[in-house]
């Protein structure tokens, strides 16, 4: 099933010693100032109501630089006490908690789904990542093929075309920061890389 990137709308509860399962995913710790407008505060503010807007400020930043994409809260540290803003009323409540993030690095193995193909190359979305551009140069052994389904085919009769899942090699990672999103140079020169499935199966999920 396609995934999505999507905040977890629920804290979840993980030991101490749980680790991320591969080396792009990380477990860090986080603060934010989570603002609340007067109008809510017309009764106690609720942690539930704070984690919420701690959830929505989280969906709409999606990603930072240091860190990569955010994908859960995994545990709520603390919240301080609201310090009101100015004379509007509104209150800051600053936050302290657990972040499960994702974010690749050159020399890693990824996993991508073929979603646009050129004779220059293909366009991979692996995870939230939408842009790992796959080169035509950094796949030497495979010959494109247009038409109208295009595809890049090897002597073994290996095809990459749209649908389909890629093994591919991390070449280099570049933020932007307009869009708060990464992209990826990807290479299939190897062995152990290339494509894996058939169209219609998923990516990497997260």
């Amino acid at each position: 099933m396609h995934r999505s990137l999507a905040i977890a709308s629920s804290i979840q509860e993980t030991s101490e010693n749980e680790s991320a399962n591969a080396n792009m995913f990380f477990e860090v710790e986080l603060q934010r100032d989570v603002k609340i407008n007067a109008t809510n505060l017309d009764k106690p503010v609720s942690r539930r109501f704070i984690l919420a807007c701690l959830l929505d400020n989280l969906f709409k930043e999606k990603a930072s630089e240091d860190h990569g994409y955010f994908l859960a809260v995994t545990r709520l540290k603390s919240i301080g006490k609201g310090n009101v803003m100015d004379e509007s009323g509104n209150t800051v409540f600053t936050v302290v908690f657990t972040c499960r993030t994702f974010k690749p690095f050159p020399g890693e193995e990824l996993q991508g789904v073929v979603r646009y193909i050129s004779q220059h190359g293909v366009l991979l979305k692996c995870g939230p990542i939408r842009n790992a551009f796959l080169s035509a140069w950094k796949m030497s052994k495979y010959q494109y093929i247009p038409g109208k389904k295009p595809a890049f085919l090897n002597n073994e009769l290996s095809k990459i075309e749209k649908g389909v899942v890629v093994c591919f090699l991390v070449l280099a990672v570049r933020w932007i920061n307009a869009s708060r999103d990464f992209e990826m140079l990807a290479s299939v020169d190897a062995d152990s890389l290339g494509p894996v499935s058939l169209p219609g199966s998923d990516e990497l999920e997260l």
